[in-house]
């Protein structure tokens, strides 16, 4: 059977679907495989305590429980939803925005397949415009969304060592460009994979940027306020008409429901819309539904702060100290981590790559993920990108202990051979 180009980009493997496979495994075929590669939310039990009850009034009214089930609903998204998100924007932060400034997705995933298509790709003039991403690493699920392969560019940070086996990741405003066909500059605050936390000073100049050359800023806010808020730095959320501010229910523990939030002005709202529209006929409903009670009443935005931000807190913590547990005589440092669910290490003195390294711990039960998937749009042979592990700590405490304690094992095996 034959495919098309687009279609032939999916038959080998690729960083995302490796992942996902590597997480629908952990959860379905085997109980002892330690998962420290995944995405997947704590199952924190106040939270999820909130989340049933919700679920249980939608369950035993017959009028809501009807409409979520058993119809299509509008391909912007559930509209009470919407206005409440509208409503709890504008109390928090005065945007300003209206029902036309915010449309809900299939998970965040489609709604970043349909930003990323909708401005980068082949234009009616014959130019072929790019993405540009001003710090790698970046989020993996980036990387294959475009219907063109060649979407994107992006650029090396500046690494600043830190005491205490820490560093940190900047943006080289210096080696940043705009080229003619630049269409979008994409940020995720907090990062996906290494917890980095763009300051408000360097959100500033993209901004700045953005608006001086024309074109969006688009925000990955998957992790940040108002929630879930896993961000332990901080940090004042910002939109304006050129900035496309994108939120999520994941990980405040909802990833089931595939719900996705996008914030914009209303002609990218409309096309958002329009793609639902052709692509999925409708959003889901019973996201929003099991969500709107928890956002309406003020507890999400409430237990975000006082559940969700501490719970992680002391989770990042636990593992940092794991890690120092089990890494003495190991030359390693550790992003410093100011937000989302993962840790990264960078491990300059590795002898072997970061993907070899994933096989071996694969081998002994210990799920990873390689360092090298998260550079998409650098076309640069840089050492780094094969140093680098990303790990989750979201999973319980004994998993992210005994899965550390292997991965240094690991690591002094392959020095020991070398």
């Amino acid at each position: 059977m034959k495919f098309s180009n687009f279609a032939s980009r999916f038959n080998d493997s690729s960083g995302i679907v490796q992942l996902m496979d590597d997480l629908g495994n952990a959860m379905n075929n085997d109980s002892d495989l330690l998962m420290l590669g995944g995405g997947n939310p704590s199952h924190i039990p106040i939270i999820q305590e909130h989340i049933r009850k919700s679920f249980l009034n939608l369950l035993d009214d017959p009028v809501p429980f009807s409409n979520a089930i058993g119809n299509y609903e509008s391909p912007q998204g559930n509209r009470i939803f919407i206005e409440t998100i509208v409503k709890m924007l504008n109390k928090e932060y005065d945007w300003g925005i209206k029902y036309e400034n915010v449309a809900l997705t299939v998970g965040s995933q489609s709604g970043f397949f349909f930003l990323f298509n909708m401005f980068g790709g082949k234009y009616a003039d014959g130019t072929h415009k790019k993405i540009l991403l001003p710090i790698t690493p970046e989020y993996i699920g980036y990387r294959d969304v475009g219907l063109v392969s060649d979407l994107f560019y992006s650029y090396k940070p500046k690494i600043e060592k830190l005491d205490n086996n820490f560093f940190k990741y900047r943006i080289d405003f210096e080696a940043l460009e705009i080229r003619k066909n630049t269409a979008a500059i994409c940020v995720s605050r907090p990062t996906n994979p290494t917890g980095n936390v763009l300051t408000d000073e360097e959100m500033s100049k993209l901004f700045s940027i953005a608006e001086q050359n024309q074109i969006p800023l688009i925000i990955d806010n998957a992790y940040g306020e108002p929630f879930p808020g896993i961000i332990f730095t901080k940090t004042s959320p910002f939109w304006n008409k050129n900035t496309i501010f994108c939120m999520s229910l994941s990980k405040v523990g909802m990833p089931g429901v595939r719900t996705g939030i996008i914030v914009a002005d209303s002609p990218v709202i409309k096309s958002i819309r329009n793609m639902n529209a052709a692509i999925n006929l409708s959003t889901p409903n019973f996201g929003p539904m099991i969500a709107n009670e928890l956002i309406e009443s003020g507890d999400l935005l409430a237990l975000s702060k006082a559940e969700i931000k501490p719970f992680y807190q002391r989770k990042m913590e636990h593992a940092i100290s794991v890690i120092r547990k089990n890494f003495s005589n190991i030359d390693y440092y550790i992003h410093v981590p100011e937000g989302a669910i993962f840790l990264w290490l960078w491990l300059p003195n590795l002898n072997v790559s970061s993907d070899d390294l994933y096989e071996r711990l694969k081998s002994r039960g210990t799920l990873v993920i390689s360092g090298s998937h998260f550079f998409p749009g650098l076309d640069d042979n840089w050492e780094h990108k094969d140093e680098c592990l990303r790990i989750t700590y979201s999973m319980d405490k004994d998993v992210v202990e005994k899965g550390i304690e292997i991965i240094a094992e690991e690591i002094r095996a392959i020095n020991a051979s070398s």
